[in-house]
């Protein structure tokens, strides 16, 4: 079964748990403002049924593969590393900062199967795609 997610959070909404706010000038905050996570929502949907437990959101699988992919991390330290930072914990689609981590690193086999190398070569292109808008604005 898969929800949508809700649209994408601004920066200053993500709660820490000491006050503050995430600095909008990161690298993973900028990142995760040029990807139009909502865009691959249906597609990522098409991928369950109607029964089950609820997936993960795209979000969050994709932002975990990405994180994972840049940082060449193993699956076990990709969710070490989430369940340790803020601002990936923010890339992935978390509404706050969590201590644990936001699923087990299992579930990242079934992210990589549902987001197959022809879904995520669409994804690429399409964020490179806004890139270039953005560069012409």
């Amino acid at each position: 079964m898969y929800q949508k997610s809700t649209p994408q959070m601004n920066v200053y909404d993500f709660i820490l748990p000491f006050g503050g706010e995430l600095d909008p000038e990161k690298r993973w905050v900028k990142m995760a403002n040029l990807i139009p996570w909502n865009d691959f929502e249906d597609d990522y949907a098409a991928n369950f049924s109607e029964e089950g437990p609820p997936a993960k959101p795209l979000r969050m699988a994709l932002g975990a593969l990405i994180i994972q992919a840049k940082c060449s991390y193993t699956d076990e330290e990709t969710l070490m590393q989430i369940s340790e930072k803020p601002y990936l914990q923010y890339f992935i689609g978390l509404k706050e900062f969590q201590k644990e981590a936001p699923f087990d690193p299992s579930l990242m086999t079934h992210f990589r199967k549902r987001l197959n190398f022809d879904v995520v070569q669409y994804i690429n292109e399409k964020i490179i795609r806004c890139t270039m808008v953005l560069a012409l604005v």
